[in-house]
């Protein structure tokens, strides 16, 4: 009998261990990897912060949370647009509606502000969210700022948005009612939301800034600011040219396909002309 007894109890040790050890694993595995994600420089141009100022004086009623958004990351959704021809109005109208001014849970437990999800070819960390569907796979950033070079890639890398870029980089309305008709978002108010944040905001004003604080040396493929007479390099692409292939750019900068890949959220060794890679 009492044979019997601890036969058991050590069953039910080698059981339980086991359990604790799957559980461990999968905790591991959804965690993804830590990606190289470059500490981001904060570089105001020189205008959100009047700009912002002025609407308050002419309009109080102005959310104060979405002025504070618009002063911290006007600045990046520029580059962007200088980098990618995506209007700065666009990117930054979908910062505030996806993010909640950058206060939605998601946003805050993932530095994700555009509601990336995960898709297959994500090797990064990972958060889970109730959004469509219960517990969704959603992106996870060290830094805001990431999030934002990862929308800019997801738009530039799919071909359903291909039509996009025909549009001129100030034609905020055309954009809006394309993301939504490329199949961006579900809901059928998604242009007109992004479009009324727009113009509440005169975040169009935004996709007139040419060389006013940013220069963008496209021959040397970096993004230089002009903050006072400083200039800081903050990321540093490469535009694919004819001829080009991965394993050609990786032996350029000195890094792997497989880094390169990884960087730019590659699935495979496609790449086109004109396409803009990470190279950091």
């Amino acid at each position: 009998m009492k044979l019997r007894v601890v036969l058991f109890c050590v069953s039910l040790l080698i059981l339980s261990s086991c359990g604790s050890s799957k559980k461990a694993s999968r905790t591991k595995r959804d965690a993804g990897v830590v990606l190289n994600e470059s500490k981001p420089v904060k570089t105001p141009t020189s205008s959100e912060v009047e700009r912002t100022t002025n609407l308050i004086t002419k309009n109080s009623n102005l959310n104060k949370q979405t002025l504070d958004y618009i002063r911290e990351y006007a600045a990046v959704s520029v580059k962007e647009m200088h980098l990618h021809r995506i209007p700065a109005s666009i990117t930054l109208a979908q910062g505030i509606l996806e993010s909640g001014r950058g206060r939605s849970e998601l946003a805050l437990k993932s530095n994700n502000h555009f509601g990336i999800k995960c898709h297959s070819e994500w090797q990064g960390q990972r958060v889970y969210h109730d959004d469509d569907h219960k517990g969704e796979c959603f992106r996870k950033y060290q830094y805001v700022e990431s999030s934002y070079d990862d929308h800019s890639a997801f738009l530039t890398q799919r071909r359903r948005y291909a039509f996009l870029f025909d549009y001129h980089s100030d034609d905020y309305k055309g954009w809006a009612k394309g993301l939504r008709r490329a199949g961006y978002a579900t809901d059928r108010q998604y242009p007109n939301k992004l479009i009324k944040i727009i113009e509440d905001y005169r975040l169009h004003e935004f996709d007139k800034i040419k060389s006013n604080g940013f220069n963008v040396d496209r021959k040397n493929t970096k993004v230089v600011i002009e903050d006072k007479g400083l200039q800081k390099t903050i990321s540093k692409y490469y535009e694919v040219k004819k001829g080009d292939t991965l394993y050609s750019i990786s032996r350029k900068f000195k890094i792997s396909v497989e880094v390169l890949k990884e960087i730019n959220g590659l699935k495979d060794n496609t790449i086109s002309i004109g396409q803009h890679l990470l190279t950091r």
